[in-house]
């Protein structure tokens, strides 16, 4: 599974479009000059600022494009500049929007190899042909990446391919899994 630029973590609600993907969301202010601090889903943080522009968007349906003047890491996050944002006031207006690239802008992916994006919301089948829910989102652990999966009850599945994950197939939104419930 790869991840990056789109490795998003529990924010991971923001499945968009087939057209944009999710590299972020804007935070507060920073500032008098119009700057804003980014949370980034991409798994380096700073490689959101590798896309010179973004659309944002509060509604998933309507995207604004907007050019990154500036951005630089700033203590464990990061802040940036846009275009034609000068003030506190006007910055603020965009707080909470989030941040998305089209599709097309993304690296091209070897075989069986999958944006966590593209993962979210497929149906989690087990070995015993069981639903047991939708993938809502994504984490990483560290040792490995795991599916949060909510049906009737939640579960964190492991994204272990060929011991826990059997097949994804993004054609039928399914992944099956040799899953036992405890």
């Amino acid at each position: 599974m790869n991840k990056p630029p789109n490795r998003q973590k529990q924010l991971n609600k923001h499945k968009i479009s087939t057209n944009y993907v999710a590299i972020g969301k804007v935070g507060s202010t920073y500032g008098i000059r119009g700057w804003l601090k980014i949370h980034s889903y991409t798994e380096f943080g700073a490689s959101i600022l590798d896309y010179s522009t973004w659309f944002l968007s509060s509604d998933q349906e309507n995207w604004d494009a907007i050019q990154v003047e500036e951005g630089q890491l700033h203590g464990k996050g990061m802040i940036v500049k846009l275009a034609g944002i000068n003030s506190p006031e006007t910055a603020r207006l965009l707080t909470g929007k989030l941040i998305a690239i089209p599709r097309s802008q993304l690296p091209k992916l070897k075989e069986n190899e999958y944006y966590w994006s593209d993962l979210e919301g497929l149906t989690v089948i087990d070995q015993h042909g069981e639903i047991l829910g939708k993938v809502i989102y994504l984490m990483e652990t560290g040792s490995n990446d795991v599916l949060v999966v909510k049906g009737e009850k939640e579960h964190a599945i492991p994204y272990l391919p060929g011991r826990v994950i059997l097949e994804v197939n993004l054609e039928k939104q399914e992944i099956h899994v040799n899953w036992e419930l405890i």
